[in-house]
């Protein structure tokens, strides 16, 4: 035993070992995952190989320097274990390299980030500072009688040799991680993703964390960040060749000459499959909401971290009437993901997962979609524009929202409203209604987005807006935090209001349609303190509802109890209006969709690829999944919805990457302007 603690390779893999492994441990227990199953075993192989190639590398050089190195790593790993926690509790998803290009924007969010952070985390620094006393104070001790043997008990020869034992060691190892990856015992039926596609590409980040452990999950994605990979791994999708068996009033026909014939001359596989994937969705017939709205106006309006709070006809009068008086859906959901308000935000225009591990507004905001909510308004002759009363800071949206197909973005520069760049002071959401009205041409039919940001985070530090309401919740039990939040709520309230009445002035109002989602809840509140204003908000996904609304002054509303999100906005839009659109190019769908033809599937769909429904919650990081009644699946249904969801996540994903629609759009317009002459010829 003397001779093998001898061995300086061995002692450094052994101290290394014990205590990153204890790190991964704890994280699952915090992070309420499973530690007894495949994924433990899995982790702890690659703790493995890990504290052996550390080990390696340390043993060839000076004691002190290898100890330093040592605890250099073990800290970057533990701190990255620890923001890693803290960044799920704060908004839901783990970090990835993807979303550091807001790095610089967003420093100030890291004082909301440690006003949220859980305490019961920093238990997560405790293997590290063990570690630490261990090689600084306890290691000589331990192994003093080894020490005074001679200066340097581990010559290169026997670190060569055991350099040697532990590369194959650490061959053998991995070869047996490997197998965890495709053995089928070590596999659940109902992940959502094969852990070998994630291993490959994890653009699952819930679920690769949770099969990897942290300490992997950052270095597959280092990798795929420096070495992207094009390969998209889908399931097997039904061929449908939307023949009607019956043609009716109700049904919607599509000519597929154009892009069967695009098909046909396209060499890009990546477009080829997207093309195959797309035509062959089923396509949703018209219904007894079709055209309702046709000709109205329309404002759609992103609510900056609007939750189910703002349903409250004491504090939100303004709201409540036009939650109540509308449409509603009290089952409204917004999926966090990473960059939340601008990805969320460019879901609501397309219709698309947005890429879970980016920015992609961000990243992809050269990318054109003509069948964008723009795009549409555009081919009916509608007057399209956008708004926000804040700068790009975050967001490129005078970019993306051109190549949205907008007709003109107006930031708050644009829209000349006072602003600061101080994080906590955001510009008032009445400014942003009064100067857009003044920017739209109301003689016209018009469509305008428009993206608020009054109740944005921070709560917890004193603000304008967060102070000027204070009074109405002063004989709440709400934290100061809450009481802010719903303070700013009440200067968005006041701007609704603000809008009614400009749209009454102009004589418009009961011909203009306003559509209302929020971008996210407001993270930047502790879950207790929405806990104490919504009691069931921490039960499953609940955090996540945010109010959904289709308003308009001279329609009669209805109440809702389908499961839906931002993703079905545009076809639920296109179909209420009457406008010329394919419903296959979008993963979202008509909400209001009922026993005509395709029906709506009434769910929810997470960013992470867990769903929801009436039924039942499948948690995808888990994969499990839990019911709330009598009514129950086989498991063949539940891979057969996640094999579904899977490919609409991965074919979102890779039509952004390849800039799909801007090369279908010029297809289409190129082999449409081919059959022109030919059709004119047969006229005449």
């Amino acid at each position: 035993m003397k001779k093998f603690m001898k061995n300086k390779l061995i002692k450094n893999y052994i101290a290394f070992l014990l205590p990153m492994f204890l790190l991964e441990v704890l994280f699952r227990i915090l992070s309420n995952m499973a530690v007894f199953d495949w994924a433990i075993f899995r982790i702890f192989l690659s703790c493995n190989i890990i504290a052996l190639v550390i080990s390696i590398i340390t043993c060839f050089l000076k004691e002190s320097i290898g100890r330093v190195i040592e605890i250099i790593v073990f800290f970057i790993i533990t701190a990255y274990t620890i923001c890693q926690a803290g960044f799920e509790n704060f908004i839901g998803v783990y970090i990835s390299i993807g979303t550091s290009s807001q790095l610089g924007a967003v420093t100030e969010y890291i004082k909301d980030y440690f006003a949220s952070f859980d305490a019961i985390f920093w238990t997560m620094a405790i293997p590290f500072l063990l570690y630490v006393v261990y090689k600084c104070f306890l290691e000589k001790k331990i192994f003093v009688s080894l020490y005074k043997e001679e200066k340097s008990i581990f010559t290169k020869r026997v670190n060569r040799k055991s350099a040697l034992i532990a590369l194959g060691c650490v061959v053998l190892l991995s070869v047996m991680y490997y197998q965890t990856l495709t053995l089928k015992f070590m596999q659940n039926e109902l992940q959502l993703e094969s852990t070998k596609a994630l291993f490959k590409n994890p653009e699952n980040i819930n679920i690769s964390v949770n099969q990897f452990g942290t300490s992997v999950f950052g270095i597959l994605d280092i990798k795929t960040t420096l070495f992207k990979t094009e390969d998209v791994e889908l399931f097997d999708f039904k061929e449908n060749k939307n023949d009607p068996e019956e043609i009716t009033d109700q049904t919607r026909i599509i000519d597929d000459t154009a892009w069967s014939l695009l098909q046909n001359e396209t060499k890009n596989n990546n477009h080829k499959t997207l093309n195959s994937y797309f035509m062959n969705r089923e396509i949703a017939d018209k219904n007894e909401y079709t055209g309702l709205f046709e000709g109205k106006n329309l404002i759609v309006i992103m609510m900056e971290s609007v939750n189910e709070i703002f349903i409250n006809p004491e504090y939100y009068p303004t709201f409540y009437k036009m939650y109540t008086e509308g449409f509603s859906w009290e089952n409204n959901y917004s999926p966090r993901n990473s960059c939340a308000t601008g990805n969320n935000e460019m879901s609501g225009m397309v219709s698309l997962f947005s890429i879970n591990r980016i920015c992609t507004a961000n990243q992809y905001k050269n990318n054109k979609y003509d069948e964008s909510i723009f795009g549409l308004f555009n081919k009916a002759g509608y007057q399209t524009s956008s708004y926000h009363n804040y700068d790009e800071t975050y967001y490129f949206r005078s970019t993306i929202h051109k190549n949205m197909g907008s007709g003109a973005f107006y930031g708050v520069k644009d829209l000349k409203i006072p602003y600061t760049s101080e994080y906590k002071e955001w510009p008032s959401d009445i400014l942003l209604m009064e100067k857009s009205m003044e920017h739209i041409d109301t003689t016209e039919p018009f469509m305008a987005w428009m993206t608020t940001v009054t109740s944005h985070q921070p709560y917890y530090v004193s603000s304008e807006y967060g102070d000027k309401h204070l009074n109405l919740f002063k004989n709440t039990n709400y934290s100061t935090s809450t009481k802010r939040y719903m303070s700013k709520l009440k200067e968005l309230d006041l701007a609704l209001a603000r809008l009614l009445e400009l749209l009454e002035e102009k004589d418009i109002l009961d011909d203009t349609v306003i559509v209302m989602y929020g971008d996210h809840y407001p993270y930047g509140l502790k879950d207790n303190d929405i806990k104490s204003v919504l009691p069931d908000a921490l039960e499953r996904n609940n955090i996540e509802q945010t109010p959904f609304v289709i308003y308009n002054s001279a329609t009669e509303g209805h109440h809702f109890t389908e499961y839906t999100s931002y993703l079905n906005l545009l076809p639920t839009v296109a179909n209420l209006f009457n406008l010329d659109y394919d419903p296959r190019l979008y993963v979202g769908e008509d909400i209001l969709a009922e026993n005509y033809g395709v029906s709506y599937k009434n769910r929810v769909i997470f960013a992470d690829g867990s769903w929801e429904n009436e039924v039942a919650y499948y948690n995808s990081t888990t994969g499990k999944i839990n019911y709330f009644g009598e009514k129950t699946y086989s498991n063949e249904e539940i891979v057969a919805f996640n094999k579904e969801i899977s490919n609409m996540i991965k074919m979102s994903n890779l039509a952004i990457t390849s800039n799909y629609f801007e090369y279908l759009s010029n297809g289409l317009s190129k082999y449409q302007q081919i059959d022109t002459p030919e059709t004119d010829e047969e006229v005449n």
